[in-house]
């Protein structure tokens, strides 16, 4: 007799992704370890550097993050020099811009990122193109 929980666990779809995306920022993260950055926030400095000065909810909709993620990400990146604020106000940053530190730092990570890059397709196999298709449908990446 199969019950409602069995079939969640035999086939819940959601927390299938949940552990594939976990293991794939865990490849990314492991390799980026030693720049001191994460995959979310490299993927911050490059989404500003795709749009270009933009208020932090524009980053928040490109990456599908809520406020408060975006927010502590950016105070981090802030504080390495990597982004600064072009517009802001008692209330907060009202506009972020990459900094030439932010471009460089993107650069430096750039064979790590390759090999995260090719780590995770050789997991996805030939589930790298639905991601593609999914995340395309989706809006990402930005101006595609």
């Amino acid at each position: 007799m199969s019950t409602s929980a069995d079939e969640i666990v035999q086939d819940c779809l959601a927390v299938r992704i949940r552990l594939i995306g976990r293991t794939v920022t865990g490849l990314y993260d492991g390799a980026l370890e030693r720049h001191g950055v994460t995959i979310a926030q490299v993927n911050l400095l490059a989404a500003l550097g795709k749009v270009g000065p933009c208020p932090p909810a524009r980053l928040g909709e490109v990456l599908q993050l809520e406020r408060s993620t975006v927010s502590r990400n950016l105070h981090l990146l802030l504080k390495q020099g990597w982004i600064e604020a072009a517009v802001s106000d008692a209330k907060g940053m009202r506009e972020v811009v990459l900094t030439g530190a932010g471009r460089a730092k993107i650069e430096s990570v750039m064979p790590e990122w390759r090999q995260a890059q090719e780590q995770a397709a050789q997991l996805l196999g030939a589930g790298v193109t639905a991601v593609r298709e999914i995340a395309g449908g989706m809006g990402y990446p930005p101006g595609a």
